[in-house]
């Protein structure tokens, strides 16, 4: 059995190293009521801003998923949808906001067929990356993410499929028997299960990200209270229950923390970053993240949009003598340059200074990686 205490720091404030972080979302970033926790967003900015990669990974198919996202601030980066089924590239210039990246797809056909045999009354729904479902019959407003249409079965086992639902009475007990017709069954419930390809679930999509990101397997971290989060948590090298999670899930993870009543996310995130100052105001408080877990000399990097508001703002770092992006400050976005200087000295990191006039901030340009924008450094460079 795995299990333990969640802690609230990292034992030092120095270097912090790089890690995956995947969260589910229902019962971990989000409660009953559909409310992130206070506080939430503001963990999450730091973790990124600690050079940390957030990866939303969840049940919810992406008419579910994305608004969420958008909800927390994680508008780029990756993201895994459906247990595990699609996987997405955050991107706010995509037309929907994401790429479809992988959307990992079996023959529904054989299992709808055995489980209306063993449920005559079961409800399918087929997804549709994207949009949402079709389904045999009507499912209720709130039941499935996205929109529904009905469609006859030929139609439901016509194509390929990332997932299906199956809901009928007392379902899951024949678990066994719906996986032998060669699919992976995640019971969400006594009369509910959801289907993907065979072996494909959050694990396998994470790790996936993870060798493209080039992180190592023991520098992952995962969060999860549900049964299709325990392939997520076995594959962690950190993994971490929610307190309200089943006792199966508990006793999968590393750790137990507080329910989401409690909002037990939220010291799990704090323990990835370094120690600032909580009474920090929000922008200065991911520069002074930035500056204390990068592995070199930092500068800060910003683009204009088409006002004078900024759109991108970055914590660069000096590495075997390249510049390379280290992480965001995500509440740099939409403020000014001059904003950026007062959160700098707010965090107690002075920048050089001309030495006549106003000795203003010493910005320089800087090309490439889109269009011009200028760098702030944190010491003299």
């Amino acid at each position: 059995m795995r299990s333990g205490t969640v802690t609230s720091r990292p034992t030092s404030t120095h270097t912090t190293v790089r890690r995956l972080v995947a969260l589910d979302i229902d019962g971990t970033l989000l409660d009953v009521d559909g409310k992130v926790p206070s506080g939430t967003v503001g963990a999450l900015d730091l973790v990124r801003a600690a050079g940390h990669k957030v990866v939303l990974s969840s049940g919810r198919s992406l008419p579910g998923l994305i608004p969420i996202a958008v909800r927390l601030g994680l508008t780029d980066g990756w993201a895994v949808g459906s247990n595990g089924a699609v996987t997405v590239r955050l991107d706010p210039a995509a037309p929907s906001g994401y790429d479809v990246v992988a959307a990992r797809t079996f023959d529904p056909g054989p299992v709808i067929r055995r489980a209306m045999d063993l449920v005559p009354a079961v409800r399918v729904a087929v997804e549709e990356v994207g949009w949402g479902w079709r389904t045999g019959t009507p499912f209720e407003p709130g039941e499935l993410n996205g929109q529904q249409k009905l469609a006859l079965l030929d139609d439901l086992t016509a194509q390929p499929a990332t997932r299906i639902v199956l809901a009928g009475p007392g379902i899951r007990r024949y678990t066994d028997a719906l996986a032998a017709t060669g699919v992976t069954v995640a019971p969400m419930g006594a009369d509910w299960a959801d289907i993907t390809a065979l072996d494909v679930n959050k694990a396998v999509a994470l790790d996936d990200i993870r060798k493209h990101l080039r992180i190592p397997a023991d520098c992952t971290v995962a969060v999860g209270d549900g049964i299709n989060d325990l392939t997520m948590l076995e594959w962690a090298g950190r993994s971490v229950a929610m307190g309200h999670a089943p006792a199966i899930v508990r006793s999968a993870a590393d750790e137990t923390t507080g329910t989401i009543a409690d909002s037990g996310v939220l010291p799990v995130l704090r323990s990835l970053v370094p120690d600032v100052d909580s009474s920090l105001p929000p922008v200065a408080a991911q520069i002074a993240t930035a500056e204390a877990s990068a592995p070199g000399p930092v500068v800060l990097r910003v683009w204009h949009g088409t006002g004078p508001d900024l759109s991108r703002c970055e914590a660069w770092t000096l590495q075997a003598g390249q510049w390379v992006r280290h992480a965001p400050i995500p509440s740099g976005v939409g403020i000014t340059m001059r904003a950026i200087e007062t959160a700098a000295l707010e965090a107690g990191l002075p920048f050089p200074r001309g030495d006549e006039g106003r000795r203003r901030a010493q910005w320089r340009s800087v090309n490439g990686n889109g269009p011009a924008g200028f760098e702030l450094p944190l010491s003299d460079l």
